[in-house]
This record gives C-alpha cells, structure tokens and sequence, in this order.
C-alpha cells in the first residue's frame, strides 16, 4: 500500500513538472499540447502517469465489486494477464502502421476489461462452493455482469461503425474481441442464474449439470464460429495473426472437451440406469451407508456400481455429468461396463492349479502370454497314474477330450461385434485396445530376448568354468607317466589284451603316498569304454 501510493505520488510530481515546463515555454494552451505531443520525455511521463490512473481505476473497481481477492483469483488474473500481454504485442507487430498513442489507450482498456471478465467468472464459480452467499454478493455480481455486458456491445457496436465507414482496420480486432467477451458475459450470466436457483431450493438440483454441459457447449461452439471468421477476414484483409493462434486453439480445444463430455455422460447415465442394480438393504447395511456425494444416509434410490460401490442416484447422474469415474476408486465405470472386455485376470487361477498332475502343462490365465493362446492340459504319459489307456474306457476318453476342448473354448476371449454396428468412439477405443495389444506383445518379445541372452551367458559361463576344471588328456597322460617312470601302453589290436594291460596298469600306478593316480584311473577307464566293442544282438 505505501508502495502504491509512493509510486502515484511520484508520477503526479513528474506530470506536473513537465506541464508546467511546456507551459512556461509556450505560454498558450495549443503550442503547449504540440510541444508535449512532440517529446518523446514527455510522451513517456505521460505514458506512466496514464497507466498509474488504469491502475488506481482498477483497484477502486475491484474494491466495489469483489472486494478482497482470494489467492486462486489472483493467481489466475497473472497468469491469464502474462499471455494477453504477449498476443497484445504480436498484434502490434501486425498493425504497426496503426501505431500511436490512441491504439495503445485502446489495447490498454481491452486488457482491462478482458480482467474483470476473468475476475467475473471465477467469482461465479466460487459460488458453486461456497456454503454462504449474502446479498451484497448477488448485487456485485449482477452489477458487475449487466456494466461488462454494455460496455462489450457499445465496443462492437462502435467497431462496426468504424468498419463501414472507414474500411478495414484494427477496429477489426478490436471488435472481434469484444465479441468475444460478450461470449464470455453470456456464459457467466446462465451459470449465475442457475447457481442463484440451486442455492434457492431446499434439495440440490439434478438437472443443473445438464444445463451448464449444454450452455459450454453451445457458447464453445459460437467462440470456434467467431475464431474462424475472425481467421479468414484477417487472411484476407492484412495477414495470417499470430495473436490469435493460442485463443483459437483453446477455444476448439474447450469445445471438443464439451462435446466429449456430454457423449460420455450420456453414456454412463444409460448405463446407470439400464446395467447397475439397486442397492439393496443387505447391501446398505454391509456398507458404510453414507454417499460420499451428498454426505447423507442412503435409504431409497441407491445404485450399486461394477466396484460395489454405493452412491445416491441422483448424485450420481450429477457426478457423471462431469466425470465417467467412480467417485471412491476412480474406477472408469464405461470401460467396467464394456461387455465385450476380456477379464485380465482369474483370482481362483491359482486355486485351480493345486489339482494338476505330475506331466500335465497348466492352464495359464488369459492375457498373461500375449502371443499364444490358452494352454489346453496335456495327457499324461501311458502307464502312470490317472492315464486314460490305463484304467479308463474309450468312451470316458473321448468325453475326458471333449471336457477339456470345452474348457479350452471357453477360456478364450470372445470374438469382437462387428465392425458395421460400432459407432466412432467405440471404434478408436477398440483401436486404442489394438495399439496397447500391439505394445504389450513387443514388450513380452524384448523380456523373452532377454532372458534368452541372460541364458547364453549363463550357459558361457558354465562351459568355461568345465573347460577351466578338467585339464587336457594329453597333458594328464605324460604327467602320469613322468610320475610311473614305466612306458606307454601298447597299441595291440587286440581289445582285450588292451583292456587286460590297462587293468594291470591301474594297479601299477600310484602316487607318492601309495594310492592310486585318479586322473590316470579315469583316463584309462574312458579309453577302455570306447574300444570295447558293443555286446552281440540275440
């Protein structure tokens, strides 16, 4: 505050200076103006005396029609100021021929009045959640509204005229833009209205959600109108406006989340009302009784959601109407809803693997292996226990095969509805469905690649941990026979004379401690296994 009023002080100090300096000049009205109009010094105190007296206007109207400002109110006003700020001086780069200080008064009030229009309605959405609302709250609101409301018609009134008369100039942009705001007065008028008739009645209004769907949606529909129209006379009359690229993209941005959001609630109130059940008082009494909605007991007109969840019915027709969620769990109740969706999981799969087996391959659930289909369980080998050859008939054989292609069938998932009876939200869901099918496969195909070089390494390092315990055959053989001081066995054809020297030298060979030599016993145990001939077929 003592910033402010040192800051007003000061420009008044200077203004005064220099209008009295131009004056002790010229000393007459007329020159003085043109010398004040012909300095850029003075041009520029003027300037900031100008902005200074915005400035003091902007706080005495918010003191009269809001008040005190809360934090998100004013959080919002900087950061929608910034971006307006910005578009302002691309549009300067458009109209730079315009240029003078008359444009720049113009932009200057657009900004201002672009301000309480925020301030409008954020104030108006406030009171959706505020418990209290007195009568100096209607009266500042409605003020408020109702002199926005005529200063954006005389503006596009005065716009026009200019146009006509005159031609095409920046009265274009300034009048497309105070369309605009009358837009955004219109908006917040309806939803002022139907907060003040929902504060007024004794039960909470059911259908003022479907109002406020339907009223975005109509004014996101005549702001993408004007936006156009607005685009395509300025490509034709100056150039392509860079300015009006963000708006525009934001207001057909809000206007395809209006039409989403009335499909969807749609949808999910014909659910609600055709595939949940009414909550019964079994149901009632083993829940917490209390709509987490309306904070009030659930005794009639309770639905029961896919997560078991219970809300009132008609909170839920209002919950839907901004969002297709369970309001505990954040359960999609569309998707839950979706016949046609395949269950990821059985919770009693692992229940159901205790009673395979030994050599039968288990059912896997569906889902866990993209690429393959349900696992049918294989016969056990013949002979053993529980083998059809065994102790069963062919005809309990052949139902034993007909049960299990029957449990195979039916594991599957069931097969997609035609593409003809979908209509385009299903379509791009079953498209999105695909696409995550898609990557969820390459992933399973990069985990199996994986482990498949992790095994190899294993497998590598396995072989060279062998090759580095057991040392060559030629190496073990001159060592043992270093060791024995005897000579090589001789090469004889005869394998049995072979066999019978090889038996007479394991009990020749011993060490230094009068044992054995292992290596060499197991050398020429080997050698004796190869050159024995295979006994004869009888």
């Amino acid at each position: 505050m003592v910033r402010a009023a040192l800051v007003t002080a000061t420009s008044l100090a200077l203004t005064g200076a220099v209008i009295a300096h131009a004056y002790l000049l010229k000393h007459q009205f007329y020159p003085t103006v043109v010398y004040l109009t012909k300095s850029s010094p003075s041009m520029a105190v003027l300037y900031i005396q100008a902005f200074v007296l915005v400035f003091l206007l902007g706080k005495f109207m918010r003191k009269v029609f809001f008040g005190q400002l809360r934090a998100a109110e004013m959080e919002h006003l900087i950061e929608r100021s910034w971006y307006a700020v910005t578009e302002t001086c691309l549009a300067f780069t458009v109209f730079r021929d315009d240029f003078s200080p008359r444009f720049v008064g113009l932009f200057t009030l657009l900004l201002f009045i672009k301000c309480f229009h925020w301030l409008a309605e954020d104030r108006v959405d406030f009171m959706e959640r505020s418990p209290n609302i007195s009568w100096v709250f209607h009266f500042r609101v409605f003020s408020l509204m109702l002199l926005l409301g005529v200063l954006d018609f005389l503006f596009v009134n005065h716009a026009c005229h200019s146009i006509i008369t005159r031609g095409a100039s920046v009265q274009l942009v300034f009048g497309f833009e105070y369309a605009i705001l009358m837009t955004m007065v219109f908006t917040t008028f309806i939803k002022y209205t139907l907060h003040t008739v929902d504060l007024q009645s004794d039960n909470p209004w059911d259908n003022k959600a479907v109002y406020m769907l339907y009223t975005e949606l109509f004014t996101g529909f005549i702001k993408v109108l004007l936006y156009m129209a607005f685009m395509t006379i300025m490509i034709k009359v100056h150039t392509f406006p860079l300015f009006a690229i963000r708006p525009m993209y934001l207001a057909m941005r809000q206007f395809k989340k209006a039409v989403t959001d009335a499909i969807m609630s749609r949808r999910a109130i014909r659910n609600m009302n055709t595939l949940y059940p009414d909550a019964t008082p079994e149901d009632l009494l083993a829940s917490d009784n209390v709509c987490i909605i309306c904070r009030e007991e659930m005794v009639t007109g309770a639905k029961k959601l896919p997560c078991n969840h219970i809300f009132h019915a008609s909170c839920l027709r209002s919950w839907f109407q901004r969002q297709q969620t369970c309001p505990t769990c954040r359960m999609d109740v569309l998707r839950a809803s979706n016949p046609n969706q395949p269950p990821l999981l059985d919770i009693n799969w692992v229940d159901s693997q205790a009673s395979i087996g030994p050599g039968m391959m288990p059912h896997f659930p569906p889902g866990l292996f993209p690429f393959w289909g349900p696992f049918p369980g294989a016969a056990p080998p013949a002979g053993a226990a529980g083998a059809p050859g065994a102790t069963e008939t062919p005809g309990a054989t052949e139902a034993a095969q007909t049960q299990g292609a029957g449990e195979c069938l039916s594991s599957m998932p069931p097969p997609p509805p035609a593409l003809s009876t979908m209509s385009e939200a299903e379509l791009r869901e079953l498209e999105q469905e695909g696409r995550r099918g898609l990557e969820a496969r390459l992933q399973c195909l990069h985990n199996i690649h994986t482990l498949l070089d992790a095994a190899m390494l294993n497998i590598d390092q396995y072989l060279t941990t062998v090759a580095t315990l057991i040392p060559p055959q030629s190496e073990t053989s001159s060592a043992a026979g270093e060791a024995s001081g005897s000579s090589p066995p001789s090469t004889s054809p005869d394998s049995t004379t072979l066999g019978d020297s090889e038996d007479q030298g394991d009990g020749e060979e011993v060490g230094e401690d009068g044992e054995p030599n292992p290596s060499e016993l197991r050398r020429r145990r080997l050698r004796k296994l190869e050159t024995t001939p295979p006994p004869p077929d009888h």
